[in-house]
């Protein structure tokens, strides 16, 4: 698995509300999460530098297990990278028709297949 992301924890304005905050690529992209009602993990925003930021309505979410390994990851002192890498990627994928597809590659976080 690829660990070039850097995936670091972050904070937002309030004016910008979720339940969790990643930021990766220097901070070129920043990436936020809610809690479902179910308590999955599902993606709520994405920024991009010169793409600006895009809301995902009706979010697809992860599965019961992935999104427990979201929390236990996010809840780290120190991110794995290789695994809070699989567990956005995935996140990405289920929701990549709801996300500019020229920023995704631009900044590959999705395959260009």
């Amino acid at each position: 698995m690829e660990s070039e992301f850097d995936f670091f924890k972050t904070t937002m304005p309030e004016s910008r509300k979720a339940d969790f905050y990643l930021g990766c690529l220097d901070g070129s992209v920043f990436i936020d999460f809610n809690y479902t009602t179910r308590n999955h993990i599902n993606l709520c925003r994405i920024s991009f530098d010169g793409y600006g930021c895009c809301d995902i309505e009706n979010a697809k979410h992860l599965d019961e297990q992935l999104s427990k390994d979201f929390i236990n990851e996010i809840s780290r002192d120190n991110l794995d990278q290789d695994k809070i890498t699989k567990l956005v990627l995935e996140l990405v994928r289920l929701n990549k028709d709801k996300i500019w597809n020229d920023a995704l590659e631009e900044y590959k976080l999705i395959d260009e297949k």
